[in-house]
């Protein structure tokens, strides 16, 4: 029962059934077990090599889970430092702060109300996915005998840290910059998730931390458990209301956060979506003019503009499988300054190498500061190509389909497997594309770039009926 909510990044499943305390009860032990003895394979002993972070969403559920979930942990031989409702990069920055085993963040990200689930992080806010430790927590959590229950060797405490955390965000915000713009206006949408806790705690209420910002609030009620639309900022439909708002109040852009607050989409002063893999590509300049010759990791799935933006830079541009766990590595493995990629997800150097939606903004608000004209012609540069957006398609022989595809177009171009099937013949015809498994239903997920749109029409019509059938709005 308990392998039905382990994913590939992280836990989740519907509550009460299959997820239930019982099931949060043995993550916490499996959790312990796997995080101490990490830890101590580090052979770096430190007082808190003991401690691990928990924190939670707004779900209705999440307390209890979190109780027993801390249970469980203490049980597996750990204290627990709960440091309560927070955004899931709290615990990034918690666990680096307080130098911890580990952490814990009790969330279902964007799913809908009756999901819950669970985010594990290793010491220094390194993720655990799959093949970096999940699948160990699950066997400990499977195997765990329900007889050593109250075999308590730690304890559990509470601590207040949003001041520290709140520090080491605006430490990214430059506010003179955007005094001597003459101040921001933004729209927030907080998803009715944790970035209604976390913009007012940091940012203040309506901008009041931050007086040349002013932020106009959007479903910042995070109290019911409740959506008044879906927590996902990448279906454009949600976005509606947002951009709506920012044309109506003539704000300089929007930020539409997902229910954890670790992505955001940002929409220009028109009301129109930018792509996250143009948005990097605008904050790359920022980077490089601070880190000369660094590194910058981007989602392989993103446009072409983002590698030229960073070597006009004077940056080096790496590929990066998509998926926080591979985006992280990369980050240190390269030493980048920062990454981004097309999910939302924007990764900080300066921030342990992890993602964070709120300093993304303070990132953002800089950046337009220092541009000193509309979003929309800040990022004009930017949309030098035409984007497909992410198509998917039904197969059940992904590995064949992906096969075929290669011998039809890959003497066209250059091909690389770093994710998926990737085809390049934009020197030579002015498009690539990618082509991914998705790692828990029997389907292809395309993305296509070309020069020009009438390119991209031709290329999709070539392409498409090699892939099986398309699913609308998956």
């Amino acid at each position: 029962m308990i392998g039905k909510v382990f994913k590939a990044y992280d836990i989740r499943g519907v509550y009460p059934d299959p997820l239930d305390e019982k099931m949060g009860w043995q993550i916490g032990y499996g959790s312990a077990q796997f995080l101490l003895a990490e830890a101590a394979n580090d052979g770096d002993s430190t007082p808190m090599m003991k401690h691990l972070v928990v924190g939670r969403d707004m779900r209705t559920h999440s307390p209890s889970l979190r109780d027993a979930l801390c249970q469980g942990m203490i049980d597996g031989g750990a204290s627990v430092i709960d440091i309560g409702m927070v955004d899931t990069p709290f615990i990034y920055f918690a666990i680096n702060h307080l130098d911890c085993a580990g952490g814990v963040q009790v969330t279902a990200s964007h799913n809908p109300p009756k999901y819950n689930g669970f985010k594990i992080s290793k010491r220094k806010a390194k993720p655990v996915g799959e093949s970096t430790g999940l699948d160990e927590v699950r066997k400990a959590a499977a195997t765990v005998d329900d007889r050593i229950r109250g075999n308590v060797s730690g304890h559990i405490e509470q601590r207040d840290l949003w001041d520290a955390y709140s520090k080491h965000v605006l430490s990214f915000l430059d506010a003179e910059a955007i005094r001597k713009r003459g101040g921001l206006k933004i729209v927030v949408d907080a998803s009715n998730g944790m970035a209604g806790t976390m913009v007012p705690r940091i940012f203040g209420r309506k901008g009041a931390n931050i007086d040349a910002v002013e932020i106009i609030e959007l479903y910042f009620d995070n109290t019911s458990g409740e959506f008044v639309h879906e927590p996902n900022p990448l279906v454009v439909e949600n976005l509606a209301d947002l951009c709506r708002k920012v044309v109506e109040t003539k704000a300089d852009l929007g930020v539409c956060f997902d229910g954890d607050a670790d992505r955001l989409m940002v929409v220009d002063e028109k009301g129109e979506p930018i792509g996250c893999d143009l948005l990097t590509a605008f904050l790359v300049s920022r980077f490089l003019k601070q880190n000369p010759g660094s590194a910058i990791v981007y989602d392989l799935r993103s446009s072409k503009a983002l590698q030229e933006a960073i070597f006009e830079a004077g940056g080096k541009p790496v590929r990066s499988r998509v998926g926080h766990v591979f985006m992280k590595a990369a980050l240190a493995q390269h030493k980048a300054v920062f990454g981004g990629e097309l999910s939302g997800h924007f990764y900080f150097r300066d921030n342990f190498n992890a993602d964070s939606g709120a300093i993304a903004l303070a990132v953002l608000l800089s950046a337009v500061a220092e541009g000193g004209r509309p979003v929309s012609e800040l990022l004009a540069p930017m949309r030098r190509y035409v984007q497909s957006g992410e198509l998917n398609f039904e197969v059940e022989d992904k590995d064949a389909t992906l096969a075929d595809l290669r011998a039809e177009f890959g003497p066209r171009g250059t091909v690389d497997d770093l994710d998926g099937v990737t085809i390049d013949c934009f020197k030579t015809e002015g498009w690539w594309c990618n082509v991914r498994k998705s790692n828990t239903e029997p389907l292809l997920r395309l993305n296509v770039e070309a020069r020009d749109a009438k390119l991209l029409e031709t290329i999709l019509e070539e392409i498409m009926p090699l892939l099986g059938t398309p699913v609308a709005g998956h």
